[in-house]
């Protein structure tokens, strides 16, 4: 009895696809892995899982693989270390430039886009005991956890906070670890830089009383005016602590391929993700963004020509000149 239950359960996570004939597989992998970040971040929970429904529907093996998030994967699927990665569109559009920290004056142009994930919301989280419930609370000399070396927090957190004038005193590492070091007192803040609910946030929560800091107007002003962000609020019930919305600023993500990556493997991939939103939404909450009517966020990447494809077929036209 158990084991049918197993059967079922498992026969759930699969969507029945249209056959694909051995012609229309040519060239692609026998497996292939996708660069998230780090554990305990959105980036790991929707890559690793987007991969695993990838490939039981596709019948190619695939995973996800923690690596130092945006900046990092843009790098990797760019040479081809990896041939798919998740990517924010601030780094992307300094990787692209030949800016990354990375790999400087390297151009990384040899990244395409697929579809889009979810935005990224920049949110700062205190402990309650703290009292710190505003930036301007924060006090001078604080440390703040900005997430992994190179990651999107630790891009562009950092040189917002010194715009908002706060005095403080640097730390990188994994979500799980920083959320950690805030519960024991280690550090004072963690800037948030992911998909929500960042499921390092959820966790603390669970332990301990936490304070989801906002923007007021003018400092959502000031940074919207200084960096490629715009202003979102994070919902109530998106965490526990919430009971109104809290304003922030977010940036947008996108799922990437290196462009050589065979066009029938990207367009079947594309189609299976962007026709399964509620599949999606079962493997992370953010995705309930990662439908095919925010494709018009990208204005950063090249389109691959797989993705263009079921996009172009779909009624959401991308010109050719944004093809690659």
């Amino acid at each position: 009895m158990k084991k049918q239950a197993v059967l079922a359960a498992l026969a759930s996570t699969i969507v029945v696809a249209t056959p694909i004939s051995a012609q229309d597989r040519e060239g692609w992998p026998e497996s292939f892995t996708v660069g998230t970040a780090s554990q305990g971040g959105t980036y790991f929970a929707y890559g690793s899982g987007w991969a695993n429904f990838v490939a039981e529907n596709l019948g190619v093996s695939g995973g996800g693989e923690i690596t130092g998030g945006p900046m990092q994967n843009m790098a990797l699927v760019h040479t081809g270390d990896l041939k798919f990665g998740l990517t924010t569109l601030g780094p992307a559009r300094e990787s692209m430039d030949g800016n990354s920290p990375l790999a400087p004056g390297m151009k990384m142009n040899n990244v395409c886009a697929m579809f889009p994930m979810y935005e990224t919301p920049f949110s700062v989280t205190a402990l309650s005991s703290s009292g710190i419930k505003s930036i301007s609370d924060i006090p001078d000399g604080a440390t703040i956890g900005f997430g992994p070396a190179g990651s999107t927090s630790d891009t562009y957190f950092p040189r917002m906070m010194e715009t908002l004038g706060v005095n403080f005193e640097r730390r990188n590492g994994s979500w799980s670890d920083l959320g950690g070091q805030l519960q024991d007192g280690l550090i004072d803040v963690v800037a948030f830089a992911a998909g929500v609910p960042v499921p390092a946030v959820s966790q603390l929560e669970a332990q301990t009383d936490v304070n989801i800091i906002s923007m007021t107007d003018e400092e959502a002003a000031k940074i919207t005016e200084a960096f490629p962000v715009s202003e979102f609020n994070i919902q109530p019930g998106t965490y526990q602590s919430l009971d109104e919305p809290s304003r922030v600023v977010s940036m947008w993500n996108f799922a990437m391929v290196n462009c050589d990556v065979p066009e029938s493997f990207v367009y079947e991939i594309t189609k299976l993700t962007m026709e399964n939103n509620d599949k999606m939404v079962s493997i992370h909450k953010a995705a309930r963004h990662s439908v095919p009517e925010n494709y018009d966020k990208n204005n950063v990447l090249p389109w691959h020509a797989g993705a263009a494809r079921w996009f172009n077929e779909n009624g959401f036209p991308i010109e050719d000149g944004a093809i690659k």
